[in-house]
């Protein structure tokens, strides 16, 4: 089954999210995290096969480097599609409104190591539509439009 495998918060834009236990997803966003507001990309997600591929390069990379907020374990993101909608343990859904994102200026530091970065082709935004909690190791569904 689909989990959450990691979730991530930094109360700064531009840093490291750290590794957090919960998260109270509200209607802006992530509790606590720098890119909750009012826009599109309250939320990101990235897969962690996907992050898994990177340590191959990177082995001392940790969650939250590439500033996603939730990684997923055992669901297709590549088959996301933007107006599509996950749910998120019991109650939290978020509906994705941006794949991808132009890296930092010359390339973040994930770029500058391994020669690529996957958030901006495998990075997956979204806004949160119901709020609630949510727990690593809660399961996630892809809920097509």
């Amino acid at each position: 089954m689909a989990h959450i495998e990691a979730l991530c918060t930094s109360r700064r834009k531009g840093i490291v999210k750290r590794e957090q236990e919960e998260c109270v997803f509200t209607a802006t966003g992530i509790e606590g995290d720098a890119h909750a507001g009012d826009w599109h990309r309250q939320v990101s997600l990235l897969a962690g096969e996907s992050i898994d591929q990177v340590k191959e390069k990177l082995p001392t990379l940790k969650n939250g480097a590439f500033a996603e907020n939730v990684v997923t374990r055992g669901l297709d993101l590549a088959a996301v599609r933007v107006g599509d909608r996950l749910k998120l343990g019991d109650s939290v859904i978020l509906e994705v409104t941006q794949i991808g994102k132009k890296c930092h200026n010359d390339g973040c530091a994930i770029k500058k190591a391994t020669g690529d970065c996957i958030m901006p082709r495998e990075g997956i935004f979204a806004r949160v539509i119901e709020p609630g909690r949510v727990i690593r190791g809660d399961g996630v569904e892809h809920i097509p439009a």
